[in-house]
């Protein structure tokens, strides 16, 4: 993000604990005495936020999920994440659980400070108006991770050791108060449009985001008894709503072999779509790695999982898992006339790089699943190691459109008109059949029931049609983990993750040119060059061995999620030891 550049180094902020966090002030020319005199001052204090706060290309910078490096049930790899493997323990320090305090005491020095310069009202509330954004965005990350937190709203004072040591606030409260922050910032933050900095339209879209995951949330987690859950679901309808009609954004459209393709591909940040986004650059070389992740076995060979795949509807809309035999169906035969979003997020039959005329098939060195990632992926000129500068976008419009659907779905309120208006125009740009409401809820998908169990009720159908939609459209952006969490579906990181099904060993043409492109064998390696050679039992496991079926990934390795403690992560050992009044997370001490 272009705003790093712009920091002093006096600017870069200490991490501590929550029980610390009030120990020093920033470390910087700033403070109370001599600093908030200028607009400038003002902006270069805000802008401390952007790095530390936002998610990066391969880890957030906050313990949740980076934009592109997932490994939850999306994107499978050679190992298991913690989170996923069910052997998360209650973490020692704060470093290690991320019960991390020091944006937020950043962020109310400057509430408390900012207007001790005297700057014109007007000018300072636009950057009042991006603390109170940060703050919001703080504290739903904070909920989002731990339920109920402590709220400060204040810089307090490092002898107020009551407010130090107080126990957490309920949820409620907190997430009220995050309402209030959000709706600051959305009434007083620019109405511009600038990807590369918090505006209006950032705002509403974190409040349509951050009032989807509670909503939902409080719906289907009814053993926390939280209140509200239409409330919260409603503004999330409302905030998508008032940025759609404000038709500032659209969704980038060319062609539709390659417009979702191009969106993450382009070099320069899409502005049709990206709302805000998180810079690299060639000429200031700040890169993120991409290409080498997805292209190398050193970042764990990551792959689609099947079931994803599976979830791709056909090019006249169809399901694919309707048709016969869908389940032992090879490579070649299941990438035909799919929603053309498949053939731009992995490799399919035809693929061919950005820049180049050369046709490559999967290569399994660079997959566990035989479904390679394209998403991201620019020209090979880019394939070295660390020197990807495409943009990764934060924020976008294709977002929006599906939080005002699901939003609406979940409080009963959904028509075909709400249909038209938001996921018609994703499926537009790829040219595929819009989502049909009354068909959907009068047939609900089994396979997506199959997974997504807490669905009931009139709207069965077209909320399973929306979780699909957003599933596909937003894979490889960082929303998974959470999706799953405020579904309550967590029971699908338990699954063996699974990729492209083999009838046994043999060798196997992947992209339908009489050539042979994979050799799966056992004993000795056949003698040749060209094929890809893949040892059964050692290169890639199927379900049956020499019999075939589906590739597992560690399968071998029991995978648990426990659905009365795992929905929250349980707050590190040394805090609860330095605030009494703090207490776990349930279950967490068992």
């Amino acid at each position: 993000m272009k705003h790093q550049l712009k920091i002093a180094a006096g600017l870069v902020l200490l991490l501590c604990s929550c029980s610390k966090f009030l120990d020093r002030q920033p470390l910087s020319a700033i403070s109370p005495a001599n600093g908030f005199n200028t607009e400038n001052e003002l902006q270069l204090y805000v802008h401390s936020f952007y790095d530390p706060m936002f998610p990066n290309a391969d880890n957030d910078n906050n313990g949740f999920t980076s934009l592109y490096n997932e490994d939850i049930d999306n994107m499978v790899k050679n190992s298991v994440a913690d989170n996923v493997y069910g052997t998360r323990t209650v973490p020692n320090s704060a470093a290690d659980g991320n019960w991390k305090w020091t944006n937020l005491r950043n962020i109310n020095y400057f509430l408390a400070n900012y207007t001790r310069g005297g700057i014109d009202t007007s000018i300072a509330n636009k950057y009042a108006g991006q603390a109170h954004f940060f703050r919001a965005y703080f504290y739903t990350n904070m909920v989002q991770r731990f339920g109920d937190v402590p709220w400060y709203s204040t810089y307090l004072d490092i002898s107020d050791t009551t407010q130090m040591t107080r126990p957490r606030d309920p949820r409620t409260l907190v997430m009220d108060s995050v309402l209030v922050d959000i709706d600051y910032a959305i009434a007083h933050l620019p109405a511009t449009k600038d990807p590369g900095e918090v505006t209006k339209y950032t705002a509403l879209a974190l409040k349509a985001r951050l009032c989807l995951f509670e909503g939902t949330f409080r719906k289907y987690h009814r053993e926390f008894n939280l209140p509200d859950a239409d409330r919260f679901l409603s503004q999330a309808a409302d905030a998508a709503q008032t940025l759609m009609n404000l038709n500032v954004y659209k969704i980038y459209r060319t062609t539709a072999a390659v417009s979702y393709r191009d969106l993450f591909a382009s070099l320069t940040p899409v502005t049709d779509e990206v709302i805000l986004y998180r810079q690299y650059s060639n000429s200031l070389q700040k890169f993120h790695n991409v290409n080498y992740y997805t292209l190398t076995p050193s970042y764990g060979k990551p792959g689609m999982e099947k079931r994803l795949v599976n979830s791709y509807l056909m090019k006249d809309g169809s399901r694919f898992t309707d048709k016969p035999g869908y389940a032992t169906m090879q490579f070649y035969d299941e990438c035909q006339n799919r929603d053309p979003r498949l053939a731009q997020t992995i490799r399919t039959p035809g693929y061919k790089r950005i820049n180049s005329t050369l046709t490559v098939p999967p290569m399994y060195n660079g997959t566990m699943t035989g479904y390679q990632i394209v998403k991201y992926v620019t020209s090979t000129a880019d394939d070295a190691y660390t020197r990807n500068y495409n943009p990764l976008s934060i924020f976008r419009y294709g977002e929006v459109l599906l939080v005002y659907a699901e939003a609406k779905a979940e409080l009963g309120t959904l028509t075909q008109d709400d249909v038209n208006k938001s996921i018609k125009l994703l499926r537009d740009r790829v040219d595929m059949p819009n989502l049909d409401l009354a068909a959907a809820n009068a047939n609900p998908d089994p396979y997506l029931a199959s997974q997504y169990t807490n669905v009931t009720g009139a709207n069965k159908g077209v909320i399973l049609e929306i979780r699909r939609e957003r599933r596909i459209e937003l894979v490889m952006e960082g929303f998974r983990w959470n999706d799953l969490m405020r579904w309550k579906e967590g029971h699908l990181l338990t699954d063996v993750f699974k990729g492209a099904y083999f009838p046994g060993t043999g060798n196997y043409d992947l992209d339908g040119d009489g050539k042979v492109d994979l050799v799966i064998y056992t004993g000795t390696q056949p003698s040749g060059s060209g094929p890809q050679y893949l040892k059964l039992g050692t290169d890639i496991v199927l379900e049956n061995g020499e019999s075939g079926g589906n590739i597992t990934v560690n399968a071998n390795i029991p995978k648990k999620f426990r659905e009365d403690r795992d929905y929250l992560y349980p707050i590190p050992t040394q805090e609860l030891l330095l605030n009494q009044n703090l207490k776990q997370n349930p279950n967490w001490n068992q």
